[in-house]
């Protein structure tokens, strides 16, 4: 059991009546208007202000996976719109809920196998990572194929910023040693990311978090949309029919 703490604190935030600080910072004057919200993540995430790299460098991972599509998360929040639209919030809670191993969320899979990587040559030790995973996280997409382009993009970025560095250099032997049984499996953007991530000194337990946020913005959007020009109504409609027919 842990051991209780004689006084609960917390370095990230703090209130009184004409101030808010946000890790040492004043709300009103050392952050509204003068940084973007990447920043701000970053802010909130590690306890400083990122430099001009590491500025560009986190918008891009963020900014990589607010829109894929009409994926599942997007379907999940456009269905629950449906049944409730007076709680935006929740809808968009329903689309975060399915970011996982399989979606998303697998970054933080590859980050951890990165991170906890034995030290070694690249190519000796990703042919262990390989041979002890199935599948391997950050490896191979069902539609972008030969090559997800966001992941070189995001790798040559990393190169510019100086963040491509041992983390990329081992994801790029896994996926050597992955195609060695004559499978083409390029890394994916959630691979690049958590290569990426993990060569800023982000933590694996966070990484994952990078697609949360950056997704709730891209769901915001699919909802908006789903006011305008609404599908969940007819999916739900046409599955009934389909289904029903069997």
């Amino acid at each position: 059991m842990p051991k209780r703490r004689a006084r609960l604190t917390s370095a990230i935030a703090h209130s009184t009546p004409d101030r808010i600080t946000v890790r040492g910072l004043d709300l009103c004057h050392d952050i509204l208007g003068r940084m973007s919200f990447g920043d701000m993540a970053f802010l909130q995430i590690t306890g400083r202000r990122p430099d001009a790299r590491e500025s560009r460098m986190f918008d891009a991972l963020v900014v990589t996976l607010v829109e894929h599509g009409v994926t599942p998360s997007a379907l999940a929040a456009r269905l629950t719109y449906l049944g409730a639209p007076e709680a935006l919030q929740s809808a968009v809670a329903a689309g975060l809920c399915g970011l996982g191993t399989v979606f998303v969320g697998s970054m933080e899979t590859a980050a951890r196998m990165l991170q906890e990587a034995e030290p070694g040559a690249p190519a000796e030790v990703a042919r262990g990572l390989v041979a002890g995973l199935k599948p391997v996280p950050g490896l191979g997409h069902p539609l972008h194929k030969p090559v997800d382009p966001r992941a070189p993009r995001l790798f040559e970025i990393a190169a510019e910023e100086g963040f491509d560095g041992r983390h990329g250099a081992l994801m790029r032997a896994v996926e050597r040693e992955g195609a060695r049984g004559g499978r083409s499996l390029p890394i994916n953007a959630t691979g690049a990311i958590a290569a990426i991530a993990s060569d800023m000194g982000l933590p694996w337990r966070v990484v994952r978090g990078l697609g949360v946020m950056a997704r709730a913005v891209g769901l915001v959007g699919h909802l908006l949309e789903e006011t305008d020009e609404p599908m969940a109504f007819e999916i739900w409609q046409r599955v009934e029919e389909e289904v029903g027919r069997g």
